[in-house]
């Protein structure tokens, strides 16, 4: 009885905090919901990133996101796509975010190649007489024993495919702290409309930049998806959708959905021709541009309603519901789910 009743203050008092900034009615938000793409070739310049036995993955990155830049403009004109760099240069982790952030990109996409070390072999090659002597003073006796030759060496290691990265889930925080950082990202039409002017160090601020974090958590991890499935429709080994538990900074410090995609191993002979060849890089920039239309498109396809109950996405008002009491639904929906 008393878990329900403060939690019922709990709820009144969240009530009361958003009934004091939303007034104004909701306007269907506009149909680009996706109007700024990044695109960070991986590495550069004096860091080559991972090298193979003919070729730098700096180079390979470069390549294949110059393609999908390409592609993206003839296909997708309506979307402006940036770069982080187009030559061999090397912007910082730091700038590459910086430069997503101050842009104000709608999807920040990465592009890398993998690596995987040698696997390390040992081989018996022969053997030796090896002499030895055991014991003290008339006890002392010569031993001799064959041992083995052993030679080590290492293979290529067979690992191949692709994988593509969301930041942790247990990042959640460092990407709110991007999102409170870069705040004008947030504060569009749309939010003005719903909800006036802010302050991003007040609660409700908080409360809006987290949901905001779960809605790029869910539209990241499905761009993610859809680049494994265009992967895979064309032959590729799969290697999923993946989090990586120590973190990828740049993908937590951009104030928006984003991915990094690893297009193959090049430490992988087989693959390493295949990233270098002009074949290979049309297939991964066909792949990767249909998954981000598909991206697109479904995008378009909810911007009348919400991404999901832990979305923060612009609301329509139904016929009969206010803009305040749509914006309240959904916030009370959101507490309740995280119970």
């Amino acid at each position: 009885m008393i878990k329900k009743i403060s939690y019922g203050f709990a709820l009144v008092t969240v009530v009361i905090i958003f009934s004091a900034f939303i007034h104004k009615e909701v306007t269907a938000p506009a149909s680009n919901r996706l109007r700024t793409l990044i695109i960070d070739p991986g590495h550069g310049g004096s860091d080559p990133g991972a090298v193979g036995k003919f070729s730098k993955e700096k180079d390979i990155t470069l390549a294949i996101s110059l393609k999908v830049g390409d592609l993206l403009k003839r296909e997708m004109p309506d979307v402006q796509v940036l770069f982080t760099r187009t030559t061999d240069v090397y912007p910082s982790l730091p700038d590459r975010a910086k430069f997503a952030n101050d842009n104000k990109g709608d999807l920040f996409v990465s592009i890398h190649v993998n690596a995987a070390p040698p696997i390390r072999r040992t081989e018996i090659v022969g053997y030796k007489n090896v002499t030895t002597y055991k014991g003290k003073g008339k006890n002392r006796k010569k031993v001799t024993q064959r041992v083995p030759i052993k030679k080590t060496y290492s293979t290529p290691n067979p690992a191949k495919g692709t994988e593509t990265y969301i930041w942790g889930a247990h990042k959640n925080e460092e990407k709110q702290v991007a999102l409170k950082e870069n705040a004008p990202l947030l504060l569009d039409e749309n939010y003005k409309e719903m909800f006036g002017d802010m302050d991003p160090n007040s609660t409700e601020f908080m409360i809006y930049a987290s949901l905001k974090t779960k809605q790029y958590f869910k539209r990241s991890a499905s761009l993610a998806m859809f680049v494994e499935e265009e992967y895979r429709k064309v032959g590729r080994t799969s290697r999923d959708v993946k989090q990586r538990q120590a973190g990828i900074w740049v993908l937590q410090a951009t104030a928006m959905p984003s991915i990094l995609i690893e297009t193959g191993f090049i430490s992988n002979p087989e693959e390493e021709e295949y990233l270098n060849s002009e074949e290979g890089q049309n297939e991964q920039a066909r792949c990767i541009v249909t998954a981000i239309k598909r991206y697109k498109l479904e995008l378009e396809i909810n911007e009348s309603g919400n991404d999901s109950g832990e979305s923060s996405q612009p609301l329509s008002d139904s016929p009969g519901n206010s803009s305040k009491s749509s914006a309240l639904a959904l916030l009370a929906t959101n507490l309740i789910r995280r119970k």
